[in-house]
């Protein structure tokens, strides 16, 4: 049976670089025949040699929209320029060059480092400029460490490492002195966050703005914001930020839970507990550290069970319809984008996906396997199988 789902938008799966503590690349990680549609930022300026390719490849086999962090120079052909010049890229070609050869077949929604942001002010450019295809998204400062190195800054300590709680990249006085920049401007903010200390903080820094400078629909952002506890989701509420946390990590990255142990993992990557709080949240891949299939993605929201078969955080599982709603519309609403992009409505881009199987009613754990038949981005098949 063929069915039709809803083709992501543009926030969903996170490009970074890569560490190689992950297990060998298997089947699932990437088909060349497996268009995908959950995408989200990405390409680190220090792998290019892992992550340009990959990106060539998704959109090769059929991505509809991807958010990137952007840098001075990766891939001319594939990354926008450090400046976002949306009409000329300073050297070689970039996405605005693709689009205008046709080649282009993937909408990209540009974040931008906070180190960039002076500059990027000094054009006079902001989120949300920019056309259905290309266009600037906020601008992405950094916190805390990562969930896959073990380094997310925790109130408390790794599973078997007592003095160790994490780090913290720039704190709260630090996040704030960049971040009031870009909000006085306008701009969307996003701020990694893995750790509930380093949750904690990037909320106080999006509440001090939101005291000093009220914006009416600021959407801030926390990437990833995947350990959470009560007090957090309230404080998210109020604010009506968008937590980001990861899509595929249960499955792919197993073996690094039991540093976490079993009780905290009741509360990270906790998209029941958003949704639970009508909190708009969406996910993120951080490809490469987590893979980019969006049926891994789903496989992983639903069974919240790693590659060997052992659960994870039980209590926030989701059913497959959320899941796609977290990463369709959802999505669309991380980027301002709702109205034109996340469900299939008169008036909405045409971007959808065609799946050989309905992911509601197979087996949750074969939902992986689901090959996807065709990819339509603008109302043009970018993707047939």
């Amino acid at each position: 049976m063929i069915i039709l789902i809803i083709l992501i938008v543009s926030v969903g799966l996170l490009i970074k670089h890569l560490f190689f503590w992950t297990p060998i690349y298997g089947k699932h990680l990437y088909k060349e025949t497996t268009p995908l549609f959950i995408a989200h930022r990405g390409l680190h300026k220090n792998d290019p040699e892992n992550t340009a390719p990959a990106v060539k490849k998704a959109i090769k086999a059929g991505f509809a929209a991807i958010e990137l962090d952007t840098f001075k120079s990766l891939d001319k052909k594939i990354v926008c320029s450090h400046n976002i010049d949306l009409e000329r890229e300073t050297k070689g070609r970039g996405f605005v060059d693709e689009k205008k050869h046709n080649e282009l077949k993937t909408r990209i929604y540009c974040m931008i480092r906070g180190y960039a942001i002076d500059e990027i002010i000094q054009t006079g450019k902001k989120t949300g400029d920019g056309d259905e295809w290309v266009k600037i998204g906020g601008m992405k400062l950094a916190c805390d460490g990562s969930i896959s190195e073990r380094t997310a800054r925790l109130s408390q300590p790794y599973v078997g490492r007592p003095n160790d709680y994490g780090i913290i990249v720039n704190n709260e006085e630090q996040l704030y002195n960049q971040a009031i920049k870009a909000h006085n401007k306008d701009w969307q903010i996003g701020i990694h966050a893995n750790g509930d200390i380093g949750n904690d903080i990037a909320l106080n820094v999006y509440e001090r703005l939101q005291k000093e400078n009220y914006k009416k629909d600021p959407r801030f952002r926390l990437e990833h914001c995947t350990v959470i506890n009560d007090n957090l989701i309230k404080r998210i509420k109020a604010l009506n930020a968008i937590p980001t946390p990861f899509s595929t990590y249960v499955y792919w990255h197993g073996e690094k839970m039991k540093e976490y142990g079993k009780d905290r993992l009741e509360n990270m990557f906790a998209v029941k507990s958003f949704l639970d709080a009508g909190i708009n949240v969406t996910q993120t891949s951080d490809y490469p550290p987590g893979p980019f299939e969006p049926m891994m993605a789903i496989q992983s929201s639903v069974t919240r069970t790693d590659y060997n078969g052992e659960i994870w955080g039980p209590s926030q599982k989701i059913s497959v319809e959320e899941a796609i709603k977290v990463g369709t519309i959802n999505g669309a609403y991380a980027s301002f984008e709702e109205n034109i992009k996340g469900s299939l409505e008169v008036g909405k881009l045409a971007d959808l996906v065609i799946l050989d199987k309905n992911p509601t009613i197979v087996d949750p754990m074969s939902i992986i396997d689901i090959p996807i038949q065709r990819t339509m981005v603008g109302g043009k098949w970018s993707y047939e199988s």
